[in-house]
């Protein structure tokens, strides 16, 4: 006798259904798991029959086979306990119930209880697709299944519960999700906080309002890494698109928070430069998502730049471009999405008061020769904001003015992105820093005398054309700030000023 069930699968941040075939034989006793499992799912034949004799039932003496099918792709993780338990549950007579609309997900204990696993989300909207019905996962992911709409969700604590359910003893509820089923927003950091520093502060509001990559270069103490941490008050506000696949992403990671439903705010990841660059970009031998992707929709923020390896920061560049990055490895391809703003800060050298106007730098040019240039050209390219963070007068410090708050600023941010909402609707653009090549000449045109200046300044500061066309991206951001259609003189020349500082540093030795 052959029993199926269902259940799913995940590959990258995408879901795939899994049939799971069980099949009692006569012959010599055993238990055998087929269907490329990896190594948690071959120890499912433990604990699933541990947690069949542990729950009062005898587990057969028999010839046992349970198929994962598709066979050809690989399983992993423990999440087919569950559907593996049912299916021979139900091929020793022990329960007598058709399993046609359900799929069940979950990790067994020894004693039956049912634990958490990852990826609950992009399996149930795989699920709904695949016409299930009714989907029994841990009740630690219920609510974050209950999100998806149109399938019922049903929290298992243990086997007894879903055992119960189907002898109609104790019937189940379906989770709901409701808008505080999300966990709640931790206050944030906010740019009333931080005294001075206009120039900053004016150059991190447009980044957010168009999706900018910044790079914040100044002394030791001068509030590079304050500034960089409040730029997630200021950003605008997720769509719900936006909202489900973050979610889906630390979903897969495991990195949603307990009793989370959705991902509300914009993520913002801030790795140690130690930071391996497989655990940037992602991979490892459980193909998982990287910092870059679990940053995804929100800030990535790399605080001393320069102590990155080498081969770390060059691992950015190209999910910087095209804001997915692809894993391969033999089982497949492996693709996460990772549109993030990219916030660096750095010192202008070892000691770190490079060009400081009051302190005496102690480096050589040898010294800061190579510290600046532990950053490469193509990787500073790819910044679209340069500015400079210089230390805090006492006078900013001492002054009882008080700050614009994050809400006054984000309110301004909020209306740019409407602008951009409003001129992308009919593409795949979200905001200026993700222009295509093809919309390039229809929204960033420049009047003459913008045109004129853009021209003088590509040939005395040697620009590339990638940075040509970042700083018209820019400048298209500071245009949609001030209301304006076109983008006029004033804009594109605060726009060229955002790019000098790597002539100022890099270009100086």
């Amino acid at each position: 006798m052959v029993v199926k069930c269902k259940s799913f699968g995940l590959f990258g941040i995408d879901s795939y259904p899994v049939e799971v075939e069980a099949s009692l034989s006569r012959g010599t006793a055993s238990f055998d798991i087929v269907g490329l499992p990896d190594t948690a799912v071959k120890e499912s034949r433990d604990r699933v029959r541990d947690a069949f004799k542990n729950c009062g039932f005898e587990f057969p003496i028999s010839r046992i086979t349970v198929n994962l099918a598709p066979a050809d792709t690989k399983k992993e993780g423990p999440i087919y306990d569950l559907p593996i338990f049912m299916a021979i549950l139900k091929a020793t007579g022990n329960l007598s119930v058709r399993f046609d609309d359900c799929a069940f997900l979950g990790e067994l204990s020894l004693a039956g209880e049912v634990r958490s696993v990852n990826g609950i989300l992009p399996m149930t909207i795989k699920a709904k697709e695949c016409g299930v019905k009714k989907l029994f996962v841990p009740a630690e992911n219920a609510v974050e299944g209950a999100v998806v709409s149109g399938i019922e969700v049903y929290p298992v604590n243990s086997v007894y519960d879903i055992i119960q359910h189907f002898r109609k003893i104790n019937l189940i509820k379906p989770a709901e999700y409701t808008e505080t089923s999300s966990a709640a927003r931790t206050p944030q950091p906010d740019f009333a906080q931080v005294k001075g520093q206009y120039e900053a502060k004016r150059a991190l509001e447009i980044a957010a309002a168009g999706g900018h990559n910044v790079l914040l270069i100044g002394p030791p103490g001068s509030g590079k890494s304050m500034l960089a941490k409040r730029l997630p008050s200021i950003l605008p506000d997720m769509t719900f698109e936006e909202t489900i696949e973050t979610t889906k992403i630390h979903s897969i990671a495991g990195t949603l928070p307990k009793g989370s439903a959705l991902i509300r705010v914009r993520p913002f990841r801030s790795p140690h430069h130690t930071v391996s660059p497989v655990a940037l970009s992602g991979g490892g031998t459980v193909v998982r998502p990287g910092e870059v992707s679990l940053a995804n929709n929100g800030v990535l923020f790399l605080d001393e730049l320069p102590e990155f390896g080498r081969k770390t920061m060059e691992v950015l560049r190209q999910p910087l471009e095209d804001g997915t990055v692809t894993v391969s490895r033999a089982s497949g391809k492996y693709t996460y999405p990772c549109n993030i703003m990219l916030i660096a800060a750095m010192n202008p050298c070892p000691c770190g008061y490079f060009n400081h106007p009051t302190r005496r730098c102690t480096c050589s040019e040898t010294q800061i020769h190579r510290y600046l240039n532990r950053i490469s050209g193509p990787l500073l390219d790819r910044f679209d904001i340069h500015i400079e963070v210089p230390p805090v007068d006492y006078d900013d410090l001492s002054a009882k003015i008080s700050e614009e708050s994050s809400a006054a600023i984000k309110e301004r941010v909020n209306k740019a992105r409407e602008i951009q909402t409003e001129r992308y609707k009919n593409s795949e653009t979200t905001c200026n820093a993700r222009i295509s090549d093809e919309e390039f000449e229809e929204y960033c045109a420049v009047t003459k005398e913008a045109s004129k200046l853009l021209e003088s300044a590509f040939e005395t500061m040697g620009l590339s054309a990638r940075a040509y066309n970042r700083i018209l991206k820019v400048a298209r951001t500071i245009a949609d700030l001030d209301g304006s259609e076109t983008i006029d003189l004033q804009h594109v020349a605060e726009a060229v000023a955002y790019r000098s500082l790597d002539r100022k540093y890099w270009n100086k030795l």
